[in-house]
């Protein structure tokens, strides 16, 4: 298994980058956003690495950030999208806005990517929504500094997403919610609302 990938960069190309490490050169597929973190040809990069071995061939994909190979992962979990459409996914922006779009249900955003259609896009939002609001609920309990205050923890996971603290705000006003979870579910949808209506 190989789980990430150091050495010197010798070709970077619109879709893919080769690195020496060890006197090897490992072909790593990637994702445009992944493209702007890998330095120009000669310098060293590093990337954490995904290996996917199909009956016919070993495929081997690079990711700039844990965050991003591990929306890899949660992506080709999702019938109907596989590693080449995972990337196509990826390259449409930062994984923390990717993973926003998911829990606002912004299927359209996921239609963008090339190979994904209305249905495919629907099923991402549909398989891993749980899973992405579930782990920013677990990350707001890390990060909340205050845990009597339900708002302020939704609040924090709202900027912990991206989203700018006045944004975060103007999200949560209005709505009623019993704890963080709630709330953070809640304005993710509102969020979604208002995407798609723009």
């Amino acid at each position: 298994m190989i789980a990430a990938v150091r050495g010197e960069v010798m070709v970077r190309r619109p879709d893919h980058v080769v690195i020496v490490a060890g006197g090897v050169g490992y072909r790593l597929t990637v994702s445009a956003e992944t493209l702007k973190a890998v330095p120009a040809t000669g310098r060293e990069a590093f990337l954490h690495a995904e290996l996917v071995a199909r009956e016919d061939s070993l495929s081997l994909f690079g990711f700039a950030s844990e965050e991003e190979r591990d929306l890899f992962g949660q992506l080709v979990s999702v019938s109907g999208v596989g590693p080449k459409s995972a990337v196509a996914v990826l390259s449409g922006g930062p994984a923390r806005e990717l993973l926003r779009a998911i829990a606002g249900g912004d299927a359209k955003r996921f239609q963008a990517a090339p190979g994904i259609g209305k249905r495919t896009a629907e099923r991402i939002i549909v398989e891993l929504r749980e899973k992405v609001v579930g782990a920013l609920e677990e990350e707001v309990a890390l990060t909340g500094s205050d845990a009597g205050d339900p708002r302020a923890l939704a609040r924090d996971g709202l900027v912990n997403l991206g989203y700018a603290p006045p944004e975060a705000e103007k999200l949560l006003d209005g709505l009623e919610g019993g704890d963080a979870e709630e709330l953070l579910a809640l304005a993710l949808r509102k969020a979604g609302g208002g995407r798609k209506a723009a």
